[in-house]
């Protein structure tokens, strides 16, 4: 079973930047399987922000923006990769 470590709250298609409320903490290079429905993909973590500035991790209860290479949607479950 993955460890589900956040939740995405909000998707900016243009910019296909991700906000995810963590759950656990998170770090870049972090590898994490993104999954809403049938739709699921997996990636590294290359950067994240906090209020526009960039974090090299993200503790529980933060809301961390991560720049994904494939689109989501709003309440997709952000899990680390096996």
């Amino acid at each position: 079973m993955d460890k589900v470590i956040g939740k995405v709250v909000h998707w900016y298609d243009r910019a296909s930047v991700a906000v995810v409320k963590l759950a656990h903490p998170l770090k870049v290079g972090d590898r994490i399987k993104v999954s809403k429905g049938d739709h699921e993909f997996e990636e590294a973590v290359g950067s994240m922000q906090v209020n526009h500035e960039d974090i090299a991790s993200g503790k529980a209860g933060e809301e961390v923006a991560i720049k994904l290479s494939q689109g989501t949607k709003d309440g997709a479950v952000v899990s680390l990769a096996e």
